[in-house]
């Protein structure tokens, strides 16, 4: 890939192991890095709405010291199937069944953006499974609850078909708008589009935007330890930044220069902040198992 750094492609080159599992009448597909090891946790990450598992290409393999790391698509998005409707509680039960599927030992760490931070966010405001910690990247946890339907959401529900791939690999564009580097954009651009009647068209299912269920306004009163990475730049609202900067309960961390998809214009940067998350959520395992 045209001027990609070393980490980069080294990154990509890492084996990957591509799983499934049927939840609720559809295949739920996921994609895993790594041995288990000496880390006492596991990784689940969760894409962002109209995004999938391939976000986490670069980023992953990087975590996989001494863990299993599993990033997962869930139904509606990237190679996973499609249902009639999409709902915040059927998402919860993906990941649920996705976290057995794979193996992951008990207490793992679950990290989503953007619409995957809140569904991840949900999943640990449940008894079970047992979480060792929660990382959320730049979603909209809000006071007053989540952002309202949005032009995102109608940019979304307008499916779009494209002469060829490379057509398509030219049209992406990050929602909101921001900076990408142009090798980040390039792999996540071309592992988004499938062949359909015509061209090719993105994966996600438009319909995933008339998702129903509630979706937390707090990451207070968690069983888990909870980090929140906010970019410079990113959705959150000042309200919601107040709030978290309130809280005795999450560690917030600021990544300068970021927009809402960090992967995409600061993956260096934020690699490093999750693996100092995981090492973080390792200690406090530690003290509580001693």
């Amino acid at each position: 890939m045209t001027d990609a750094p070393a980490w980069f492609t080294e990154a990509l080159a890492v084996t990957t192991a591509v799983g499934t599992v049927e939840v609720a009448g559809a295949r739920i597909a996921y994609r895993t890095w790594g041995t288990i090891g000496d880390d006492p946790h596991d990784v689940l990450l969760v894409h962002g709405g109209a995004a999938h598992s391939r976000w986490w290409d670069f980023i992953a393999p990087q975590l996989a010291a001494g863990r299993r790391v599993v990033a997962v698509d869930l139904s509606g998005h990237g190679d996973s199937g499609r249902r009639p409707a999409y709902s915040v509680e059927q998402w919860i039960d993906e990941l649920d069944a996705v976290i057995d599927a794979a193996q992951l030992r008990p207490r793992p760490v679950v990290a989503g953006h953007s619409l995957g931070g809140m569904i991840a966010s949900a999943l640990a405001g449940r008894t079970t499974p047992e979480l060792g910690g929660l990382i959320v990247v730049d979603s909209p946890i809000e006071p007053s609850g989540p952002w309202p339907r949005t032009e995102a959401d109608a940019t979304f529900s307008t499916p779009r078909v494209y002469r060829s791939l490379a057509d398509g690999v030219a049209r992406f564009r990050p929602v909101p708008p921001q900076h990408s580097l142009p090798y980040t954009a390039a792999h996540i651009a071309a592992a988004s589009l499938r062949e359909v009647a015509g061209g090719w068209s993105w994966k996600f299912d438009p319909a995933f935007v008339a998702m129903t269920g509630d979706l937390p306004h707090t990451l207070d009163g968690l069983a888990c330890p909870a980090v929140y990475v906010a970019g410079e730049h990113g959705i959150l609202s000042p309200q919601g930044r107040a709030a978290l900067d309130a809280s005795t309960e999450v560690r917030v961390i600021e990544i300068p220069d970021a927009g809402h998809a960090m992967m995409l214009d600061q993956p260096v940067a934020l690699t490093q902040v999750l693996q100092d998350a995981l090492a973080w959520f390792a200690v406090v395992e530690t003290a509580r198992t001693v």
